[in-house]
């Protein structure tokens, strides 16, 4: 959809970005803790470029993830993906997935799918800013520069109930209180600059 932004224009919004202080791990309410989670995807390195296949320029599907010990009291966990950098008041939302089973360590690539109202294990994919279900593939302004895509993952201390394909605000009606952990893992990606070559640019995956 932003590909067909022009260059010019996409420089003129260069400095018109949501910013970091919008995200919402740094939220007051969440009242986050001290606890950390280790967060990372075997396609692409913390503040590296994400790989083309997880963007609109390529085949759109959500990147792989993989995540440490969470702590003891964990009912669930919540997936939140943001971009800062987006030319609007507020992050964009890439993708939300809620209700993860407290004991799974991860996200095969391309599973953040349309799922209506939910799997049978009560997780549920929510809506992008979009208002859509699943990933919402990067697709930044072509010449607005790099932009990030900042994965949040907590962990919950009570299995709230924000209705089905939830939205932010839903989410974070939910989460408000409830934050035992969080971690973080950010990737990068922009239109009309030079890619790196090599490393987790390169990565190609396997169909999930």
């Amino acid at each position: 959809m932003l590909e067909h932004v022009p260059h010019w224009l996409g420089g003129l919004l260069r400095n018109v970005r949501a910013g970091h202080g919008g995200l919402a791990i740094v939220q007051e309410e969440l009242q986050l803790p001290s606890s950390a989670i280790d967060l990372s995807s075997p396609a692409f390195g913390n503040g590296a470029r994400l790989p083309t296949r997880f963007t609109a320029d390529g085949e759109g599907v959500s990147p792989p993830l993989v995540w440490g010990p969470v702590p003891e009291g964990t009912r669930s966990l919540a997936l939140l993906v943001e971009d800062p950098d987006a030319p609007a008041p507020w992050p964009l939302v890439h993708a939300i997935v809620w209700n993860l089973p407290a004991g799974e360590r991860g996200l095969r690539e391309g599973a953040i799918v349309r799922d209506g109202s939910g799997g049978p294990d009560g997780r549920d994919v929510g809506r992008s800013s979009f208002f859509v279900e699943g990933w919402l593939p990067p697709d930044p302004p072509t010449g607005h520069g790099s932009h990030d895509y900042v994965f949040q993952l907590f962990a919950l201390g009570e299995t709230s109930d924000p209705g089905d394909s939830p939205g932010r605000s839903d989410l974070m009606d939910a989460m408000a209180g409830n934050v035992l952990a969080a971690g973080v893992l950010v990737g990068t990606y922009s239109r009309g600059e030079e890619a790196p070559v090599g490393g987790a640019a390169a990565y190609r995956g396997a169909t999930a």
